[in-house]
C-alpha cells in the first residue's frame, strides 16, 4: 500500500505541479452536479453567452469532465488589476505561487496567512511584489503567453511513434508529442469509441480531473504509471483489474481544441516514458 500510495501522491503532484499546463485561465472543467448557469454565476458570465461560446445549443447535455471555454476576461480565475488573484477550485498556495513566479511564503505573508491556513473558493489574495504570470501550455503543450492567445504548437510524432504497428489507446487520427512540464501524447480519436488498457495492471484511480476530463491510472508490474486522460465516461473503478483491451472507457470532446482528444501518459518509477515505447502486455 505504502509503493502505490507514493506513486499515486507522485503522479498528482505532477498534476498539481503543473496546474493549468493543458488549460488557460478561461476554461473550466465541469463537476458533478453542475449546470450552465450555476457554472456562468460562478464565472461572472451570462449563461447564453457561456453555451454560444462553447457552440452548445441543448443546456441538458452538459456533461461532468467536460471542459467549457469561459468567454471574456472576467471571472474568478482572472488576474485582478490590482494585484490581486482570486481562488478557484483545485487552487493550492504551491500552485499559485508557480503560476506567479513567487515563494508561498510571500503569498503568505502579503496576506497575512497562517502556515494552517486552507484556502477558500472565491478568496482574493493579494499578490506580493514582482509577481508574474508564468507562460502556460495549451493542451497540446506548447507554451503560449494567456495575453496574447497565441495559436498551440505541437511537435511532430516520433518515428515510432508513427510506425503502423504501434498500438494505442484509440484509433489515431492525429498524434501529437506534448512539451513542456508533462511528457507523454495527445491522440485525436473519434468521440464515444472505447478507450482501452494497453497493458495488464490494476486501476490506481478513476475519476475527474481538473483540465483533464475523466482520468484513469493503471498501475502496471514494474513500477509503470499508465495514464488515460481526457474521457468522457468511465467504464472502471479504483481497485478494478484490467488487461489488454479492456474498455476503460469512452473519449471525451475537448472544447479547447474543438477535438475528441485523448492524453496518454506512461512514467516508470515515478520518470516519463516515450508512450511509443512503452511495454504492450
Amino acid at each position: 500500500m505504502k509503493i502505490r500510495t507514493g506513486v499515486f501522491c507522485f503522479f498528482m503532484g505532477i498534476f498539481c505541479f503543473s496546474h493549468g499546463l493543458f488549460s488557460d485561465e478561461r476554461v473550466y472543467t465541469v463537476q458533478k452536479g453542475e449546470t450552465f448557469y450555476s457554472i456562468a454565476r460562478a464565472m461572472g458570465v451570462n449563461a447564453d453567452e457561456l453555451m454560444k461560446y462553447n457552440g452548445i445549443t441543448d443546456p441538458s447535455r452538459l456533461q461532468a469532465g467536460q471542459r467549457l471555454k469561459i468567454p471574456g476576461q472576467a471571472g474568478p480565475n482572472t488576474v485582478q488589476p490590482a494585484a490581486s488573484y482570486r481562488v478557484v477550485r483545485g487552487d493550492t498556495l504551491y500552485s499559485i505561487a508557480r503560476k506567479f513566479s513567487v515563494t508561498v511564503a510571500s503569498i503568505q505573508e502579503a496576506n497575512s496567512l497562517s502556515s494552517g491556513h486552507v484556502l477558500m473558493i472565491g478568496e482574493l489574495l493579494k499578490l506580493p511584489s514582482g509577481a508574474k504570470p508564468e507562460a502556460v501550455a495549451t493542451q497540446t503543450g506548447s507554451t503560449a503567453s494567456p495575453a496574447t492567445g497565441s495559436a498551440p504548437t505541437v511537435t511532430p510524432p516520433t518515428a515510432a511513434a508513427a510506425a503502423p504497428a504501434v498500438v494505442w489507446p484509440v484509433d489515431v487520427r492525429e498524434l501529437s508529442y506534448m512539451t513542456g512540464k508533462l511528457s507523454g501524447v495527445v491522440i485525436t480519436g473519434t468521440r464515444a469509441e472505447s478507450v482501452k488498457s494497453l497493458t495488464f495492471g490494476t486501476v490506481l484511480s478513476a475519476g475527474p480531473y481538473r483540465g483533464f476530463g475523466k482520468v484513469v491510472i493503471v498501475q502496471v508490474e514494474g513500477s509503470y504509471l499508465y495514464v488515460y486522460g481526457g474521457c468522457e465516461n468511465l467504464l472502471v473503478k479504483e481497485g478494478d483489474r484490467v488487461g489488454p483491451g479492456t474498455e476503460l472507457g469512452t473519449l471525451g470532446f475537448d472544447a479547447v481544441s474543438n477535438k475528441p482528444q485523448l492524453f496518454f501518459m506512461v512514467y516508470k518509477s515515478n520518470v516519463p516514458v516515450d508512450p511509443a515505447k512503452a511495454p504492450r502486455a
